[in-house]
């Protein structure tokens, strides 16, 4: 292999029990020069030819990259250059950030953000896998209450992944709770038309996945149409009114609000605000009122622990069909964030703010134009993964 050559590896897709080390393979010409080539665990692979020193590489110890990112090293005059770990922590908690700030945002899904920024499927098997360690804890898995499974299937979750996305979540979340809202109020065309953008562009990551897994056809573009229709309608409803809300009615509405954390098109501080909890609960964040805040979180693990066995089973068996209805649930979704609307989120034409609205849209568009290309570079994209898989 000549000097400056670079070799790419690439991280296959592991069962539940398998080992992410063993499951790494050359591809194209460069599987064909491995010859003897050896690795073990991130110890030094070597070529044939060991005689020459400068032919020695050394690949990256693969416990600290994330299970997304793409594992590659060059041989150039001796050195060894791969992807630091420090580039998925940080794209990890930007990515957490993001989906942070889209949860505050009404309008604006968390589950389209992760869709967007390529941990989708990751964060929703990973909640699945918490679920069922519940389950296992408390007996509820088809056998005994079982402390071990449950440790062994906590052990499995992606940490690496789930850790700083949930920092910067958080982060996010309080922070934007704090000062996106009064941008809200002091430019809510400009914003509105920024996510509209957004959300827009991102609708190409789903309708790409269903063209890659199989295409199109009439019942997709069918399941695809009335979800649209669902959603539209929902998001047009106007906002309700409640006053100092009641723990039992915190819960029911964050039980409902949460499911939009995982399906992208529907969002969780818009459906808030339809039921008219959005405020309380900026409130209860700003205030720190742990009663209102603990209320809320029951509700919101109840929910989601229902809601996503049932989104898992869906991806697994069902995936065009899903990713279709994922398609028009972020159309639908658009009109929820019209940028030209009244409070009551009756439709407007375009007489405002015209010029920095489409400013703002194109912004949008771009971020996310940026994000993809970001994902692909660091082998980040689960829009690439999907197209390597046969279609269910």
């Amino acid at each position: 292999m000549g000097e400056g050559q670079e070799r790419h590896y690439r991280r296959q897709r592991t069962g539940p029990n398998q080992n992410p080390r063993e499951c790494i393979e050359p591809e194209g010409e460069a599987a064909e020069q491995t010859g003897s080539e050896k690795h073990d665990d991130g110890e030094e692979l070597q070529e044939q030819g060991e005689a020459n020193p400068a032919a020695i590489v050394h690949a990256p110890t693969l416990v600290d990259v994330d299970d997304r990112l793409a594992v590659r090293w060059t041989r150039r005059n001796g050195s060894c250059l791969y992807s630091e770990p420090v580039i998925s922590v940080v794209a990890n908690l930007v990515r957490g950030a993001l989906i942070g700030v889209a949860e505050v945002i009404p309008g604006v899904s968390g589950g389209t953000i992760a869709l967007i920024v390529g941990i989708y499927r990751t964060v929703i098997d990973a909640i699945a896998d918490a679920v069922l360690a519940l389950r296992q804890l408390l007996g509820l898995a088809g056998g005994r209450p079982s402390g071990s499974a449950c440790a062994r299937t906590l052990r499995g979750l992606p940490w690496r992944l789930l850790i700083p996305v949930g920092i910067g979540m958080v982060a996010a979340v309080v922070v934007g709770a704090r000062f996106i809202e009064p941008l809200l109020e002091e430019y809510p065309i400009q914003m509105r038309a920024l996510f509209f953008g957004l959300v827009l562009a991102g609708i190409w990551v789903p309708a790409h996945m269903v063209r890659t897994r199989g295409g199109w056809s009439v019942k997709y573009v069918a399941f695809t149409l009335i979800a649209a229709i669902i959603v539209f309608v929902i998001t047009g409803l106007p906002p309700a009114v409640v006053d100092d809300p009641s723990p039992v009615v915190v819960a029911l509405a964050a039980a409902v609000a949460i499911c939009a954390l995982v399906l992208p098109g529907v969002s969780g501080s818009f459906l808030l605000l339809s039921l008219g909890l959005y405020e309380p609960t900026l409130q209860a964040v700003n205030e720190r009122d742990l009663v209102y805040l603990g209320a809320f979180a029951v509700g919101a693990i109840v929910g989601l622990g229902s809601f996503v066995t049932l989104l898992t089973w869906l991806l697994n068996h069902r995936a065009e069909v899903t990713l279709a209805v994922l398609t028009g649930l972020m159309i639908g979704s658009l009109r929820a964030l019209w940028p030209w609307q009244t409070d009551d989120r009756d439709l407007l034409a375009p007489t405002q703010a015209v010029g920095s609205a489409v400013v703002a849209i194109l912004i949008g568009m771009a971020v996310v134009a940026v994000l993809l290309v970001v994902e692909r570079r660091l082998g980040l994209s689960e829009e690439q993964e999907s197209s390597h898989v046969e279609p269910s």
